[in-house]
């Protein structure tokens, strides 16, 4: 029986991230074991500071960033305290005093103070216009201070440096940034990574001084700063200086408490400052070993720790960090973590494509991963991240260490063969320390199926966001159907409000051609899309205006721009057309002359009656294209995968009907269709239904009078067998009426959805209704998709017209350097 009469009194001295989620820890601990006071200096509630970047940039709104909003304080019990800053600590009567005399007593105190920027100690420091980039009111400054001004200047080429100068450039501003060193966040990324990224910014817009020595800040006559002096005697103009040269830990308050401190305030493995047992302090004003951490993944760790030994518990420790970093900017992916530059004893492997903007360098060390840099392609950073915590041997997997874990093949998503690979205890979110098995039993007891729900339960994405699109594919992973197909409205992505149907109605009604357009018209949130939202956009202007939108082929997931499925091992498969199933000794020959001649490994017949080269090296595809001389099966593609066939009334003695001339000619008529998602038909000779037609998204089988149709089948994961469409009497009503549905799923489908969710969503009935019971509405659909494919250029044989970037071929050898 709990004997407890009166509360312990614990006061938060800091409404911020740190301290707030230490609060949390505990309340689910023990809820009812303190009576519970929180100080902040802002007049904020708990707000996620990571993201006042996307704030700046107008890609969220301040209310979208909050963490815990009041009534959370207030649901919980908590007296807050909002815009007071606390001044003195009494220990011997365990008293804080705030800056208007608020007084609060104490049996514990948590201290979570955070950090002050660092400014230059530059003449002119203190001009109007100079400001640090730490809070929301530094970014309200920034906000507006672009409604009226031109020129910005950002002191210091870091991370946070980075972010506030993309902000303030999408705000209008013209934005120069000022680093003393030779390449940009030098200490995350290496000099060739740091060298891409600066390519990069530049090409959209911000411009750099490197190796540039700040002397002073010049000012007007009205004392607003108007440039920048350079010891090397030069200017650049400014009406606005950000500096983000780093932070200092924010120990003011424990000096004058006389709290031990050195380089922050001293705590033990239990997060209790050495002076003070009653006292405890998380986050970056703590100095934990010698080490004050920046980074929220580490202070969400304290977190735990601090919270165990205030509910009483006192069995865990904090052992310290290891750190990684990722960074977004104008939709470039960065990731660092542990040793990445390398030093004695160690070797690097090291990929750099920079045609396609992508670098990695991995340093092992005792065959051990100890660092690792990642530049345009981070998708494998948890994994490399992972290794590195672990501490195990690599040696098994050197060779195929620089290719990662997730690799795309046929799963339509981006990532998701990633998703279902992942153990229940691997780690999602780092900064929330949330495990694939969290999300996933959220998911399924609470029913979830949208980003935000998942964000609200687990906190999985909410902090930094870099994990939003592997926490996205989990919930498609997992939630299935549900996902993409849902009862309630769901945007398209996070970059804009506007569902799927809504986007689509306003490319047709807008008669929107452009991504840009699009995103103009829409409102779109953010300046370049997402991974999510690219390709839908560009599948639906294509799809709807299709001579006069241009495919975007950046916009396609990466097997639909290298026009081969990547495999595990990081070469690629080729799978050419071949019509209805059938081939020529002549195709074979060529087939097996490719195979020796460029050694690959492994030749495979398919389900999909096709033969699959397999592990073809990047650096060969065009020349197996060019060689082999058939037609790309497009076997890589969110289109026309096969028509299966049987060998029909041609050679089967059951054969009631041309199964294998009708298969053929419906490929050639449909090969180079594009659709929300793959798609795969089957023509079956009789009942006996040998060509599998009864799980096909179209599915034909002969009988005596003709042909049976049936539409919205699924051989998949999960099975769906499809439903009976219509029988027809000619082989070109099969086409007619197969065309015609085809293409009603191309114009109304949701980018990803299967037709058998299509059909799901609309209805089967509304399908026959809109192509059975409208002759000219059906004739119209079939001329529609004829138009459509008229002309269209093979990626394989004619490279050029269909806008394949050859680039993306020159030879990429992982190279080996020891230190």
């Amino acid at each position: 029986m709990d004997m407890r009469v009166k509360k312990q009194k614990l006061v938060l001295v800091g409404n911020g991230m740190a301290g707030v989620r230490t609060l949390e820890e505990l309340l689910k601990i023990d809820p009812d074991l303190y009576e519970i006071t929180v100080f902040g200096a802002e007049p904020h509630p708990n707000y996620n500071r990571i993201l006042l970047s996307p704030v700046l940039a107008g890609e969220q709104t301040v209310d979208e960033i909050v963490l815990n909003p009041w009534s959370w304080y207030e649901e919980n019990g908590i007296t807050v305290h909002a815009g007071r800053k606390v001044t003195e600590i009494d220990r011997v009567r365990r008293v804080v005093r705030a800056d208007d005399g608020t007084e609060a007593a104490y049996d514990r105190l948590l201290l979570c103070t955070g950090s002050n920027p660092f400014m230059l100690p530059v003449p002119g420091a203190r001009l109007e216009g100079v400001i640090a980039y730490r809070d929301m009111a530094d970014t309200h400054t920034m906000i507006e201070t672009a409604k009226t001004h031109r020129h910005a200047v950002v002191i210091g080429g870091g991370l946070l440096g980075l972010e506030a100068a993309n902000g303030l450039m999408l705000r209008g501003m013209s934005v120069t940034v000022v680093h003393v060193n030779a390449w940009l966040m030098e200490r995350q990324l290496d000099d060739v990574a740091g060298g891409m990224l600066r390519k990069s910014l530049e090409d959209r817009g911000l411009k750099f001084r490197l190796n540039a020595h700040t002397q002073e800040l010049v000012g007007n006559d009205a004392g607003r700063v108007s440039a920048i002096r350079f010891k090397d005697g030069t200017e650049e103009s400014a009406d606005l200086v950000v500096m983000a040269v780093g932070i200092r830990p924010n120990t003011a308050l424990a000096e004058k408490s006389r709290l031990h401190c050195d380089r922050g305030i001293v705590v033990t493995d239990t997060l209790q400052t050495v002076t003070d047992a009653r006292i405890y302090a998380v986050g970056e004003c703590a100095a934990h070993r010698g080490i004050a951490y920046g980074l929220v993944a580490p202070l969400f760790e304290q977190a735990k720790v601090a919270a165990n030994h205030l509910a009483e518990m006192g069995i865990g420790r904090y052992l310290g960090s290891l750190t990684s970093t990722k960074l977004k900017v104008t939709g470039i992916d960065l990731f660092s973590a542990g040793e990445f530059m390398g030093g004695e004893g160690t070797e690097e492997i090291v990929m750099s494509d920079p045609f396609g903007g992508v670098y990695k360098k991995l340093v092992i060390k005792d065959d051990k991963l100890v660092g690792a840099c990642l530049y345009g392609d981070t998708v494998d950073g948890s994994y490399y991240f992972k290794l590195l915590r672990e501490g195990r041997s690599v040696s098994d997997i050197r060779d195929r260490l620089m290719f990662g874990e997730s690799n795309l093949g046929d799963s339509g998503h981006q990532g998701q063969n990633k998703a279902a690979a992942m153990a229940d205890g691997d780690e999602v979110c780092g900064c929330n320390g949330v495990t694939k098995g969290a999300v996933c039993k959220a998911i399924k007891e609470k029913g979830l199926f949208t980003l935000e729900d998942v964000r609200r339960h687990t906190k999985a994405s909410a902090s930094c966001g870099s994990c939003t699109g592997l926490v996205e594919q989990i919930i498609m992973f997992t939630a299935g159907g549900d996902y993409s197909s849902t009862p309630e409205k769901k945007a398209l992505c996070g970059c804009t409000d506007h569902s799927h149907q809504e986007v689509r109605d306003a490319i047709r009604k807008e008669h929107l051609t452009s991504m840009a357009e699009v995103q103009r018209t829409l409102g779109w949130k953010t300046p370049n899309g997402c991974a999510t939202c690219r390709p839908a956009l560009n599948y639906y202007l294509i799809s709807t205006f299709p001579k006069e939108a241009k495919d975007d082929p950046q916009s396609r997931f990466v097997n639909e721009r290298s026009h081969a499925n990547i495999q595990k091992d990081g070469t690629y498969s080729v799978i050419p057309r071949m019509w209805g199933g059938t081939t020529t000794a002549a195709d074979l020959r060529r087939i097996a002359d490719v195979a020796d001649k460029y050694a690959i490994p492994t030749v495979k017949v398919t389900g999909g009656q096709r033969i699959d080269l397999l592990g073809v090296k990047k650096e060969d595809l065009q020349g197996v294209w060019a060689d082999l001389g058939m037609p790309s099966g497009l076997a890589y593609a969110k289109a026309l995968r096969t028509v299966k066939t049987c060998v029909g009334s041609e050679w089967c003695r059951f054969g009631t009907q041309d199964s294998t001339q009708l298969g053929k000619d419906l490929e050639r008529a449909l090969w180079a269709m594009y659709a929300p998602h793959k798609v795969k038909l089957a023509v079956s000779g009789c009942p006996r239904n040998c060509a599998e037609s009864g799980i096909k998204d179209v599915g034909i089988i002969g009988v005596d009078s003709g042909w049976e149709m049936y539409v919205g089948g699924n051989g998949g994961i999960k099975t769906e067998v499809a439903h009976f469409f219509v029988k027809v009497k000619t082989a070109e009503e099969v086409m007619e009426h197969a065309g015609a549905f085809l293409q009603l799923y191309r114009e109304e489908g949701w980018y990803l959805e299967r037709t058998v969710h299509y059909i799901g969503r609309v209805g089967l009935d509304y399908v026959k209704k809109k192509i059975l019971d409208d002759e000219a509405g059906r004739k119209a659909l079939w001329e529609r998709l004829q138009f459509s494919l008229d002309g269209a250029p093979d990626p394989w044989l004619e490279s050029a017209k269909a806008s394949v970037d050859t680039r993306q071929f020159t030879p990429v050898i992982p190279i080996a350097v020891a230190v």
